[in-house]
């Protein structure tokens, strides 16, 4: 059965942080607050508990999975960017965006689009989840929590544990963060192309 951590938005308990970091390591699939929804989360390269996400959401081989990043520093270390999309990232991040970009090779094979070699990554606006990885000292891997058949992600962590209690390790009650996805803005391109509008703005963006 899952744990159910309450975890203040703005002030987040270090010592819930550190036992949240503690089940990611152990290769634990934990639900978690961002600044758009929920989302659904596990180690980078956790090959199991990637696979258990997987079939949590029913997604296909080709799903675009996205990196949970501290800055953009770190964002730098698993995607190739140019100075144009520097620029960009450093005008939207962080924030409700998800850009798909050329992955490294430090981006275990099975997560990045398998045709295209291209990774989701972005940089949240949450003190919740920033804590989290800066405890984990890698980004986290995750996805938007929008189970099959939905539009729209789970926004109530009562909810989502009673839906995922059997099926996750963690539930982190951060709060309600909102009821639509991150924007998500393909840069692998000559121009930034719009892939899902979400909550981000998208205007200066694609100018």
């Amino acid at each position: 059965m899952a744990q159910f951590f309450q975890i203040h938005p703005d002030n987040p308990q270090a010592r819930l942080i550190s036992q949240a970091a503690e089940i990611v390591s152990s290769g634990g699939v934990i639900v978690f607050p961002t600044d758009s929804a929920y989302a659904i989360g596990c180690r980078l390269g956790e090959k199991v508990a990637v696979e258990r996400i997987r079939a949590l959401r029913q997604l296909d081989k080709d799903h675009n999975f996205t990196l949970m990043c501290r800055d953009l520093s770190e964002l730098a270390s698993y995607a190739k960017v140019d100075n144009q999309m520097f620029r960009l990232l450093k005008n939207h991040t962080p924030g409700p965006y998800t850009f798909i970009m050329p992955a490294t090779s430090e981006v275990p094979r099975r997560l990045a689009h398998a045709k295209r070699k291209t990774i989701g990554l972005r940089v949240p606006d949450n003190a919740i989840v920033q804590a989290l990885i800066s405890t984990l000292g890698e980004p986290l891997m995750s996805c938007s929590l929008i189970m099959p058949g939905d539009d729209q992600p789970l926004t109530d962590p009562y909810d989502i544990r009673d839906t995922l209690e059997h099926q996750v390790e963690l539930v982190i009650d951060g709060g309600f963060c909102g009821l639509e996805a991150t924007t998500v803005v393909d840069l692998t391109g000559d121009e930034p192309v719009l892939v899902r509008q979400g909550c981000g703005a998208i205007d200066e963006i694609l100018g």
